[in-house]
């Protein structure tokens, strides 16, 4: 199976979810809406970013975990796209409780990796990242993992799937698109009607 065929099934699966708390709905439907706009895009490229929302220590860990969930292969992954950039601006531009959500989900990764290996988030082993996603992803929850950590798994979870289909890079080069969904500029309507 191709990374887009897994990408589709779990963005599918995450956005359907029907247990997701609101915070979870809500982020990740503003990171839709965000994708489909392309309103995050013009914050993304710029060369003299920096997060409005995310600490510098938060911002390293929202990369590792969107490169763990999108890694680099034949194609660039989530860092290379700077997936962690367009989280950032959905958070800014999401209600302060949904946001805090997030935030705290984001602590508890580093608390939990912290108990579980010593290290927080970012400075854990690849395996160990990479297990304690597969503990919060198992389904029927058998390590038994706090809810925050799920929810905010599946919140960082479809806000990078998102994130990464608005690149040139998810829409051309996973995706295949010739061109006809990703426009580097809006050119508007063309009909005479709407001119002027």
């Amino acid at each position: 199976m191709h990374r887009r065929d897994v990408l589709r099934t779990l963005g599918t699966a995450v956005v359907g979810a029907t247990a997701a708390p609101d915070w979870v709905a809500s982020l990740t439907a503003l990171a839709q809406h965000e994708a489909h706009t392309g309103a995050a895009q013009t914050a993304v490229a710029a060369t003299d970013w920096k997060p409005k929302i995310l600490t510098v220590h938060q911002n390293e860990t929202v990369i590792v975990l969107t490169e763990l969930i999108i890694p680099t292969t034949d194609t660039p992954g989530a860092k290379d796209t700077l997936v962690n950039r367009f989280i950032d601006g959905v958070l800014a531009d999401a209600p302060a409780p949904d946001r805090d959500s997030f935030i705290r989900g984001l602590a508890w990764i580093d608390e939990r990796s912290q108990a579980l290996f010593k290290k927080p988030f970012a400075a854990a082993s690849a395996d160990d990242q990479t297990s304690l996603l597969i503990r919060l992803s198992a389904a029927g929850n058998p390590e038994k993992e706090a809810q925050i950590g799920r929810d905010f798994f599946d919140a960082i979870k479809s806000m990078t799937i998102n994130g990464y289909y608005t690149t040139e890079i998810g829409l051309r080069r996973e995706l295949g698109d010739s061109g006809q969904l990703f426009q580097a500029v809006s050119q508007g309507c063309d009909h005479p009607e709407h001119q002027g």
